[in-house]
């Protein structure tokens, strides 16, 4: 099965035609020589009728012109009628002049334009059909044009197969666009096997159809296997480019370098890539300030970037351009469309702030500190409230004792000049400063070499004269008066003055403050009268100043307050004194001892100290000697004869100015190896008794004889046969509920001990009446019959008496109470008293 032709009687079917030939010659490898293209007889202007291939001609040309002024071809060889055409004969011819200056290379493509029909032979379908297996149908390249006006059907092409020179083929199609979606967008005529278009195809929806042709007989027998026939839709340049953003916003510094980057603006076209229908060119159509012009645009990339370095912020802060972007490669027939780009100056600190005068003046009173007085207003061109716009104050000049500060007001940008230290007017009436600024961002670079970066001012500051009262300058005076000085005598005062007329007259003195009341104080001169004897030992610390706190007063009031600090000259009026008074020495270890001194003169009135005997006693002197050991110390030593005893040594001690006093020291002159042996020894030696001491023995002495004549009465009373009754005579005494582990005693009557809880013989029960208290008072309880302590015991096992009641045992069986012991025993006792006596 083989082409019979093309038949295309509209534009779709044309460009069917010329792809068809294109791929022909391509084939045969003339492309450079001569190139025929398949039209239909009428050729519409600006409608492309086919493609040279100029690359293969010539692969670096750069000039590409027809000899036809009726066509155009473009860069990538498209071939377009200039105006529409009606071509009168079959053919028509005109050639490409292909160039390169580079290499001063010209060639030449011969293109002829065909216009033919083709009549189709009716075929019989009666005879047998023989498929030829070994043949197959070649598929034949098809196009059509998107957006076809028709008419419709529009024929795209002819199928035929080699059977049908034979026998009555039949053909029939598949694929997208017949049985698939989009539906019946194609047909074929079973007889003849022509192609066509049912209506206008849009490429971006669907850019080809792959279809499948079949030829069979009329009784379905298949003439040859099934050939895919792909359909391409050729592109038409019905998408207009589109921005991506409508409107752009870029940033770019006022201060910008030519050629620094704004931005990029970015378009997109639906059409076929790398076609020239999607080769987008971008361009500036306006901007807005029109003058100066700032800014371009890349025409491929769209990379905007400056072509001025005259932005200045301060006179245009935005700018507004209208960004065109169009396809064919910029060319004028291109599709077009534009977007808005706004451009936005950022400021650049390139304007010093700059003072309004060059030259303030203002006023303050004196003493006054901590006060504003006075705002310095600037100018700055730059962005309010940037760093580029605040100010920085600094004072240059007259500050240097630090009595003024400068601020910023945040709100206004005003420098605040404020006294932070008062001010005196008699020091000095007027201060001159040099006030600068700057601002708080550094200039740019180019500002900065040709302008100065810092703005300077002269701002004269007249101090206000001020009554201040009187002043108490320096805050402390000294004064020098000897100890002991007379009652009465007068020294020189504090004095102060008048700042004004630096005089005192008119003041008055008032003392506020003196430790000692040593002084008194005239209320107009000032002058101290001496109230006390001045003792210099008497301060404390004694070498310190002695402070008087005086306030003076002027007519109006006003006072202030000094120091007079009275230096009190030391006067040699104490003798040293000697520090120990009782010492020991262990004879024969320790041969000396040391003693020592003190002066609460000052130095030039004590040391060196001079020590010596004052003693008239032979025996003393003969005994001991006392030498220097330094100027506050000496050593008293003894003879190797001395015996031991404590002796009472006078010592005199005398100053360099022959201040002397004497003491008595007692010296223990004893036998031992360490002197806390003989202190030990005199103190016990030396405990005596007081008068309670002796009492308290007088009546521990008188107790002792009452309980010995108690004991003896009783004894007495047994002996002349004073008994229990009957029923108690074998009852036992016992100590009650005494504390373990202690021993409980078991009595008999006879005050004897009978029995005790280890089962030993203690002799006279002398803890009768030593029984355990309970609540404070004693129990003394009686066992009746034979139950004593020992007969409670079992097995071996020790039990307090409360066990050996068994419980619940009669209790009043056992024990009798202390009312019926001491009614029973006291009538008994008088009875014996009263027969005592009698007998």
């Amino acid at each position: 099965m083989a082409v019979a032709g093309l038949r295309s009687p509209r534009w779709g079917a044309f460009c069917t035609q010329l792809l068809l030939t294109l791929w022909v010659f391509s084939f045969a490898g003339e492309a450079c020589k001569k190139v025929t293209l398949n039209v239909p007889s009428t050729l519409k202007a600006d409608q492309i009728i086919g493609r040279v291939n100029v690359k293969e001609c010539l692969s670096s040309a750069d000039g590409i012109r027809p000899s036809d002024p009726d066509f155009r071809v473009l860069d990538d060889g498209s071939v377009y009628p200039a105006r529409t055409l009606v071509l009168s004969g079959e053919k028509r011819s005109f050639t490409i002049q292909l160039s390169d200056s580079k290499t001063q290379t010209q060639k030449e493509i011969q293109v002829i334009l065909e216009h033919q029909k083709k009549v189709l032979k009716k075929r019989h379908t009666k005879d047998t059909v023989l498929r030829r297996a070994k043949r197959r149908w070649a598929p034949i390249p098809c196009s059509m044009q998107e957006n076809s006006l028709g008419p419709f059907p529009l024929f795209l092409q002819q199928v035929q197969s080699d059977a049908a020179q034979n026998y009555t083929i039949l053909y029939s199609i598949s694929g997208r666009g017949v049985d698939q979606e989009p539906l019946n967008l194609f047909f074929i005529e079973r007889d003849t096997g022509n192609l066509y278009c049912t209506r206008p195809v849009d490429r971006e929806e669907y850019d080809v159809f792959d279809l499948i042709a079949y030829a069979s007989t009329a009784d379905g027998y298949s003439a040859d296997l099934p050939l895919p026939l792909p359909i391409k839709v050729e592109d038409e340049n019905d998408n207009y480019p589109l921005f991506t953003e409508a409107i752009y916003n870029f940033e770019v510094p006022e201060s910008s370098r030519l050629g620094t980057v704004v931005g990029v603006v970015c378009a997109t076209d639906k059409d076929e890539p790398d076609t020239m229908h999607t080769r987008l060119k971008y361009s500036i159509l306006e901007q807005n300030p029109r003058s100066p012009g700032l800014f371009s645009v890349h025409p491929d990339t769209g990379v905007i970037t400056t072509v001025s370095h005259y932005m200045d912020r301060e006179v245009v802060d935005k700018y507004t351009l209208i960004m065109k972007v169009q396809d064919m490669n910029g060319q004028f027939f291109g599709l077009i469309s534009t977007s808005t780009c706004i451009i936005t100056v950022q400021d650049s600190n390139d304007n010093a702030p700059t003072f309004r005068q060059n030259a303030y003046e203002t006023s303050v009173e004196e003493n006054t500190y901590n006060v504003e007085i006075l705002r310095i207003p600037v100018d700055d061109k730059d962005l309010i409230k940037s760093a580029n716009w605040k100010a920085n104050f600094t004072i240059l000049k007259g500050n240097e004792n630090g009595r003024f500060k400068i601020t910023t007001d945040p709100a206004t940008n005003e420098g605040i000049l404020c006294v932070v230290k008062p001010l005196d007017y008699e020091e000095n009436r007027q201060v001159t400063l040099e006030i600068g600024v700057n601002n708080e961002a550094p200039f740019i670079r180019e500002v900065a070499s040709r302008v100065p970066t810092m703005n300077r001012a002269l701002v004269t500051v007249h101090v206000r004269d001020q009554d201040e009262g009187p002043e108490c300058n320096p805050p402390e005076q000294y004064v020098r008066i000897k100890e002991n000085s007379a009652v009465g005598s007068k020294i020189n005062g504090y004095k102060a003055y008048d700042p004004e007329t630096k005089k005192s007259n008119g003041l008055r003195y008032k003392k506020l403050q003196d430790p000692k009341e040593w002084v008194s104080i005239e209320e107009v001169s000032g002058l101290l009268t001496i109230s006390k004897v001045l003792d210099r030992e008497a301060m404390t610390p004694r070498n310190d100043l002695y402070n008087i706190t005086v306030m003076a007063i002027d007519q109006e009031g006003k006072s202030c307050t000094g120091t007079l600090a009275v230096n009190i000259e030391d006067v040699n009026d104490n003798a040293p004194v000697i520090l120990q008074d009782y010492l020991v020495i262990c004879k024969p270890k320790m041969g000396y001892t040391d003693i020592s001194a003190v002066d609460a003169d000052e130095p030039v009135n004590g040391p060196p100290f001079q020590f010596n005997l004052a003693s008239s006693s032979p025996e003393v002197n003969r005994i001991w000697t006392i030498n220097r050991v330094n100027d506050t110390a000496a050593r008293l030593s003894y003879r190797k004869n001395a015996d031991v005893q404590e002796y009472t040594i006078p010592v005199s001690v005398k100053d360099r100015a022959g201040q002397s006093t004497t003491k008595l020291l007692r010296v223990n002159l004893c036998d031992c190896t360490h002197p806390s042996q003989c202190m030990a020894r005199s103190r016990s030696s030396g405990v005596t008794l007081g008068k309670w001491a002796i009492l308290a023995i007088l009546l521990g002495i008188a107790l002792l004889f009452s309980v010995l004549l108690t004991l003896v009465c009783g004894v007495v009373t047994a002996r002349k046969g004073k008994h229990f009754p009957e029923d108690l005579a074998q009852q036992n005494l016992i100590i009650s509920n005494t504390e373990a582990p202690g021993d409980d005693r078991v009595c008999s009557a006879n005050g004897f001990t009978t029995q005790t809880a280890n089962n030993s013989s203690q002799g006279l029960c002398g803890t009768m009446g030593s029984g355990m208290r309970n609540g404070g008072q004693e129990t003394i309880e009686m066992m009746k019959g034979h139950q004593t302590l020992d007969s409670c015991r079992v097995a071996g096992h020790h039990h307090t008496l409360d066990s050996c009641r068994g419980g619940h045992m009669e209790s009043d069986n056992c024990r009798y109470t202390y009312s019926e012991w001491h009614s029973f025993t006291q009538p008994r006792l008088g009875e014996d008293s009263i027969r005592g006596h009698t007998g």
